[in-house]
């Protein structure tokens, strides 16, 4: 039951940290995640032998995403551990206390909810700015960070250094957010759902024209890498960047000890409601710069910082119905009605109960008064109902027999929760399954939104995703709302929509286990749709990462008439049904990588992104063609195949090597054999030797 637990919850934290990195569209509230990953730390503590160097509670952040490019930081962006309350504060600090051997002074600082950006000044030029991604690699996101009016191009300086790195937060102030929403509502457009998405969504989009309509802002918050760094302690640092023209924080103030600390904390979290910007914390840092090098840091986070997470805003309203959604898969899930309540930034009139037994568990009665959550960023939960606030006239939910939507049974199987509705026509589960094909992480179709694809079904234009490109303008220009710029402006969409790479299709296909890295590594194996359609299951599942669950999944699901007509519409319609990149160009140009074992310093995604950027390919299976092994802790059977083949390996120290220098050079040509009366077969030319380790970055 541990093991099967175990790997359930790395499954939930991974997709988790999906929508949260990748999607910018996260489920759950910060508190439901936290709760997860510590139920998962307890665990893995608890049973040490079960230990994963892939897990969550391992890694920062996400993959960058392969629609841009990827930038090697020039160290890596650590996330923060977390505190509570009081009494963790108070535990972190007397642990830094007992280190040091003295209490150091700190410096506090509000905990912006945005993104996370480097930012790289060389010789106080603004030449790159990137997402964090996993720490160790992210994206390329410049073009769309020279948008921010507060950011300077140009440090502010007579004798800039040679290389300025920072970490700053990109977000959009709550004020501007509102009428940023207010012009796309009149706009008949999609609005956001809260400011941290809107930023994100922002610099993370493909084309950066945009930029300007969005009106985001920076504050930095702490140094990647300083050359000839001149300050000894944090505060002097943030002056600094700031006299250079980089924005901080103004509320950012250095506290003598963790008392100051905890009165800060309770200053911001009086005053975080008028703030007009989001927060979700305070992050208490170690001032002098000697003492934080000297505490370091674990494989995530630094011990010298913490973050003091604050609670979500909660606000009490009226539960004025429960009614039931239908979704993609059929499933019915109970949603709250409540009374428009203004709470965590923005106005909630809805909020999901998840299914009928947490209905029951937290005894909510239709006309209770109820407390509503929402932590900033996430979808608004019902903590639960005000009992003192009954009246007698509340009434008990009851979970309906027959859909909602098109009247046919609502049916539990043996041991899940919820109740699925089993007719694959219901209008309830196309409408799901067009928006999510639509969605940014699939297909992408912008202007093509949850309540634009209702109009479609409702006028019948649509029974499948693939019937989106063959709507014309006649079509849709019947559709409420719809004159000849927004006619224009969706199939602009669907063109583009059709030029998605393969491994977006898949997602869009919704099919049940196949999802964001099973779509990726699909696509990278097969590179066309009609190569994984004429795979077997044993094809499938030997696929490296996907195994028989998934392979069992997509074989069921090709093998479906349904799904079948619907890629053949797909084909006729010209959709692209084949992988993306074209071969990168760079010094691994025609090398072969294969990874065995953990890396302390890297990723899995990390290493083969660093590898592709420099046009190499990664492969899951050793063979005399293969280039190079890279090779980490707890090597398995591909070590030995390696050394059995003669392929040359890689330990961390030179692969670090291999990526900043280029790889070793060939070995020589042997040497021609003179003729002799009993010619001999000239000798195999012994594999280089891994490089020696130089110290190289």
């Amino acid at each position: 039951m541990s093991r099967k637990r175990l790997e359930e919850l790395r499954g939930i934290v991974r997709e988790h940290d999906r929508r949260y990195h990748e999607l910018d569209a996260p489920t759950i509230s910060d508190e439901e995640y936290d709760q997860l990953m510590a139920e998962l730390k307890t665990l893995e503590a608890k049973y040490p032998d079960l230990a994963d160097p892939s897990s969550p509670t391992q890694k920062v952040g996400a993959a960058p995403s392969a629609l841009f490019a990827p930038v090697r930081h020039s160290a890596q962006l650590l996330s923060l551990d977390n505190v509570f309350d009081r009494a963790e504060l108070e535990a972190w600090f007397a642990r830094v206390v007992k280190a040091l051997g003295s209490a150091p002074s700190l410096v506090c600082e509000p905990k912006i909810d945005g993104l996370s950006i480097a930012l790289t000044y060389e010789h106080g030029t603004l030449t790159r700015a990137a997402t964090r991604g996993d720490g160790f690699v992210g994206e390329d996101v410049t073009t769309n960070v020279l948008a921010i009016e507060n950011l300077p191009r140009t440090l502010r300086t007579d004798s800039p250094p040679a290389w300025l790195e920072v970490r700053g937060e990109v977000f959009i102030p709550k004020s501007r957010f509102f009428e940023l929403n207010a012009k796309l509502e009149a706009e008949g457009k999609p609005t956001f759902a809260n400011p941290r998405n809107a930023a994100a969504g922002q610099v993370r989009q493909k084309e950066g024209s945009a930029a300007i309509l969005r009106p985001l802002d920076i504050w930095v918050h702490g140094v990647v890498r300083w050359d000839d760094r001149p300050t000894k302690r944090y505060s002097e640092t943030l002056d600094a960047l700031a006299a250079m023209g980089l924005p901080r924080h103004p509320l950012s103030r250095g506290v003598a000890n963790v008392e100051d600390a905890e009165a800060y904390v309770a200053e911001i979290s009086a005053g975080r409601a008028a703030m007009d910007h989001e927060i979700d914390g305070v992050v208490i840092k170690v001032d002098d710069l000697a003492a934080q090098s000297e505490l370091g840091q674990t494989s995530k986070a630094p011990r010298w910082a913490i973050a003091y997470k604050l609670p979500a805003e909660e606000k009490p309203t009226r539960l004025n119905d429960i009614m039931v959604s239908i979704g993609r898969t059929g499933a019915a899930t109970p949603f709250a009605v409540l009374e428009p309540v203004f709470v965590g930034g923005v106005t909630v009139s809805m909020a999901t109960l998840h299914n009928e037994h947490e209905v029951k568990r937290k005894d909510l009665r239709i006309g209770d008064t109820v407390i509503v959550r929402r932590a900033g960023d996430v979808i608004p939960e019902v903590v639960g109902p005000v009992v003192e606030a009954r009246t007698g006239s509340e009434r008990e939910f009851t979970m309906p027999e027959a859909c909602p939507v098109c009247g046919a049974p609502l049916l539990a199987k043996e041991g899940e929760a919820v109740r699925r509705c089993e007719n694959p026509a219901c209008a309830g589960q196309v409408w799901g399954r067009i928006v999510h094909f639509a969605s940014r992480g699939a297909m992408d179709i912008d202007h093509l939104g949850e309540a634009t694809v209702r109009d479609l079904i409702e006028r019948k234009l649509v029974v499948d995703a693939s019937d989106i490109f063959a709507l014309g303008a006649d079509e849709l220009a019947t559709l409420p709302g719809f004159g000849p710029k927004s006619v224009s402006n969706l199939l602009a969409a669907i063109e583009t929509g059709k030029t998605r790479p393969l491994d977006r299709l898949l997602i869009g296909l919704g099919i049940r286990h196949v999802g964001t890295t099973a779509s990726r590594k699909l696509a990278e194996h097969f590179q066309t749709l009609d190569a994984i359609e004429a795979a077997t299951l044993e094809d499938l599942a030997a696929v490296d990462g996907l195994g028989t669950v998934i392979a069992s999944s997509l074989r069921q699901a090709l093998d479906q008439d349904a799904l079948q007509a619907m890629l053949k519409k797909l084909r006729a319609a010209g959709v692209r049904l084949t992988a993306e990149r074209g071969k990168q160009s760079g010094a691994f140009d025609g090398l072969t990588f294969v990874l065995t074992g953990a890396l302390e310093s890297y990723s899995r995604e990390a290493a083969q992104a660093a590898i592709e950027a420099q046009g190499g390919k990664v492969t899951s299976s050793v063979s005399k063609k293969t280039s190079f092994v890279v090779v980490g802790a707890e090597a398995g059977t591909k070590l030995a195949k390696a050394e059995a083949l003669g392929v040359p390996l890689l330990d961390e120290a030179a692969f670090t090597d291999v990526l900043a220098n280029g790889p070793p050079p060939a070995p020589p040509a042997p040497e021609p054999v003179a003729k002799v009366e009993k010619p001999k077969k000239p000798k195999k030319p012994k594999a280089p030797k891994a490089p020696e380790e130089d110290g190289s970055p």
